[in-house]
Parts: structure tokens; C-alpha cells; sequence
């Protein structure tokens, strides 16, 4: 199998400002081109630094990929590290120099002399062009091993390593074996019951199956892969494992495949019904309608949303009798209801669906701890609540809270009999 190296260059990425997610995308990439990711180094902009892990990473990998320190800061180093490296002058390339121009008169900047010095490349690469952006990439090899330098912002990185650098190596490695791999997303079920319901897997394993449990806020992901000289192949080797996944999570496998989302088989099963939502939100701040509405398509059936944080807003926006939250507080099953009545009622949805819970890390009590979340549907003439224990940390219990609702509302529609997190629904 072919080895790789990934090196992403920034001070930013090691003191946290800036999130590694380069890294993790480029992994998976080069892992289903047939590709054995062997590490993954994060480095600083340091001259030195940077020219001996490269240089490092050429002797021992067939591939590096370097991310990061070519734009046109002081602190973009990589290109003249790389340039010394390989001992190479510099040289302006006018089709890029010619794309920068156009790119700042278009947007109506003053072209500096650090962006014009962006076109300069060492004599030594291929140039990989790159529309999307003012810094280009480049294409190195040295005894047969190769380096591609990337720009380290994600959305140009992503499209020179699609459009430039997976057509070179598919040239240069046409043996090498392909690897599938494909995703379970499941949600209301923790992942030490998953992998019972599951059962033991030992015999995929042992045929050259990779498995793996990853868990996260919205539920965990079954990861499985398989590689063989062809596409065919690969698949080959999971066709049995697929069929036993979905008969065993039937109830708790919301969709396949990475971008699946609970949202938007949420948002799929709601335009596939004809069918409306409205939200109303308190613990949640509107997390909930967020995820709703990041599905492309969702105002045909989310039809509003609002956010009753105090208990004014929950009486005056949504109708809330004052009543009740005196009498049960504004973390209880009456409230919750209530709440879900009244945005449905304003919207005139078929569907409304409420949170409203004691987020923390403060304000919680012996009788009501940090984490209470109850949560109200009125779905078309079915009502009920769920009551739902949860974390101490805010933003985890708005997004957990979230999820169990979209879940919910899933199962609902979807004619699941049993919900998540183990919860009983309690009627008014």
C-alpha cells in the first residue's frame, strides 16, 4: 500500500484559533484513493521547521501533502522553504499573475506587491491552478516520491486536491487498490448498546473489513470500509455487513452516507408528508431552528420559529397561561406543552414542537438539576412530552436537546414505536 504524510503549516492551528479540519478531510480523501495515511504532522510557521519535516516526509512516504503558508503575510513561509529545499529559483507565472490582477480589479483592491510576489513559483514545480483563490498550488518529485504545497484555506484546498492532485496520483498509482467506505448515522441509541445490538463482528474484521463506532452530540456513526484492486470488489466485501446493519438498527439508523443528516431526513420525511413545523424554543436559543433551516428547500414545510426565553415572552408570543408557570415553573411538562400548542396554533402548522429545559452550568436545583430538558409535541392530533435528563455543559444539552427532538419527530412520522434516549412519552 502507498504511504502519506499530511503537514499542515500555521501557528494558528496549534494555539486553537484555527480548527485542523484540512487534515481530516485530506485523510479521508487519500485513505479511499488507496492511500495508507501513515501521520500527520501540525507545524508552526518556522522556516527550519517546515524544510526538515518536508524534507523528512520525501524520504520516507511515496506522498506529502502540505497545507498552509502561502498566502501573501510575512508569515507565509512554506514557499521559500520548499523553494531552498529543492535548491530552485523563483519565477513569475503570468497565467497566475494575470488571475490575481483580475481577482483585485474585479473587487476593486489596490494590488500590493505581496500579492503580485503570490505568481512567483519555484522552477521546480508544476503549477496546480487554482481559481478559487490568489495562492497556487504546486507539484514536486524527488526520487519518485511526490509533494503537493496547498493552500490552507479549506474550500481552495479541496478543489485542488479534487481537480489537480487526485488525477496525478490516479496517473501515477494505476494499480493501487481501491478503498469504499460507507457510514450508518443512527441516533437515540448510546454506543455500548449499539455495538451489542450489533454483535460481534470479528468475522468482517478477519476479511479485511474495517469497522469503527464514532460518537458525537447527534448519535454515533458505524464507519465501515473495505479495499480490493477494484471498486467492485471493495463492495463486494461489505454487501453482507450493510444487510446486517440495517436490519439490526433498523429503528435507530436515520441515513447512510457522510452528509447524511437528521435534519434533513427530518426535512425529507416532512415535504414526502406535506406536512408543516413550527418551533418554539427557550433552553435551546434556537439551535433547534437552525438545524431545521440548514436543509436547502426547508421553507416549504418550517414554518417559523420562536425563542420564549423569559417567561413573559412564553405568555405574551406563544400564550402560555402565567398560571402554569407559576404553578409548575417554566421547566415542566405543563409548560412544555403549553408552549407547543401555542406556536402551533400562531403558525397553523400541522406540527409544533417545543424545549425548554435548565441549560447550565448554574441555575439548576436539587428538585431541578442542570440539565432538565423537557421537551412538547403536538404532532397534527397526537400530544405528548418527553422528559429528558441530560449534561452540564450548555452547549452540549442545546445541541442533544435538538437532536432529540428531530429523533422524535423521525420515529413519529416514520411509525417507530419506541424513542430515544430510552425516553417515555408522557400525555396530557
Amino acid at each position: 500500500m502507498r504511504r502519506a504524510h499530511i503537514i499542515s503549516i500555521g501557528n494558528e492551528l496549534l494555539i486553537g484559533d484555527t480548527v485542523n479540519t484540512n487534515a481530516a478531510w485530506i485523510g479521508a480523501m487519500l485513505t479511499e484513493t488507496g492511500f495508507y495515511v501513515e501521520q500527520v504532522f501540525t507545524i508552526p510557521d518556522d522556516y527550519q521547521l517546515i524544510k526538515s519535516q518536508i524534507s523528512d516526509s520525501l524520504e520516507q512516504v511515496d506522498l506529502t501533502i502540505v497545507t498552509g503558508g502561502l498566502g501573501p503575510t510575512h508569515d507565509d513561509i512554506t514557499k521559500k522553504a520548499v523553494a531552498d529545499l529543492f535548491e530552485s529559483e523563483l519565477r513569475e507565472d503570468k497565467e497566475v499573475l494575470n488571475h490575481i490582477e483580475q481577482i483585485f480589479e474585479r473587487r476593486g483592491f489596490l494590488l500590493s506587491p505581496s500579492n503580485i510576489e503570490q505568481a512567483q513559483v519555484p522552477n521546480a514545480c508544476s503549477v496546480l491552478f487554482n481559481p478559487k483563490g490568489t495562492a497556487p498550488g504546486m507539484w514536486f518529485e524527488k526520487k519518485g516520491n511526490y509533494l503537493a504545497l496547498l493552500p490552507g484555506v479549506p474550500h481552495e484546498m479541496k478543489y485542488l486536491m479534487r481537480e489537480e492532485v487526485a488525477p496525478r496520483l490516479s496517473d501515477l498509482y494505476p494499480g493501487i487498490e481501491v478503498w469504499v467506505t460507507d457510514y450508518f448515522k443512527t441516533a437515540g441509541v448510546p454506543e455500548s448498546t449499539l455495538s451489542e445490538r450489533v454483535g460481534n463482528l470479528d468475522r468482517f474484521i478477519q476479511n479485511g473489513v474495517g469497522v469503527a463506532y464514532l460518537p458525537g452530540a447527534g448519535g454515533v456513526t458505524i464507519r465501515i470500509s473495505a479495499s480490493g484492486p477494484k471498486k467492485q470488489d471493495a463492495e463486494k466485501k461489505l454487501t453482507v455487513l450493510k444487510k446486517e446493519l440495517n436490519m439490526e438498527l433498523s429503528d435507530c439508523l436515520f441515513g447512510k452516507g457522510k452528509e447524511a443528516t437528521l435534519s434533513g431526513v427530518v426535512g425529507k420525511i416532512l415535504t414526502d408528508q406535506g406536512l408543516t413545523i413550527s418551533v418554539a424554543e427557550s433552553c435551546t436559543g434556537g439551535y433547534l431552528s437552525s438545524k431545521l433551516t440548514d436543509v436547502p428547500g426547508s421553507s416549504h414545510y418550517m414554518l417559523g420559529g420562536v425563542v420564549a426565553y423569559s417567561n413573559e415572552s412564553k405568555s405574551g408570543l406563544l400564550g402560555v397561561d402565567p398560571a402554569i408557570i407559576e404553578k409548575y415553573g417554566a421547566v415542566s411538562r405543563a409548560t412544555a406543552m403549553a408552549m407547543a400548542r401555542g406556536v402551533k396554533e400562531r403558525f397553523e402548522s400541522d406540527i409544533g414542537v417545543s424545549t425548554t429545559g435548565i441549560a447550565g452550568p448554574g441555575g439548576g436545583s436539587e428538585e431541578k438539576p442542570v440539565g432538565l430538558v423537557w421537551m412538547g409535541f403536538c404532532i397534527k392530533e397526537k400530544e405528548f412530552a418527553l422528559k429528558a435528563q441530560l449534561s452540564k455543559e450548555r452547549l452540549l444539552n442545546k445541541q442533544r436537546s435538538s437532536i432529540v427532538v428531530l429523533e422524535t419527530i423521525r420515529r413519529e412520522l416514520s411509525g417507530i414505536p419506541n424513542y430515544p434516549y430510552e425516553l417515555k412519552p408522557q400525555f396530557p
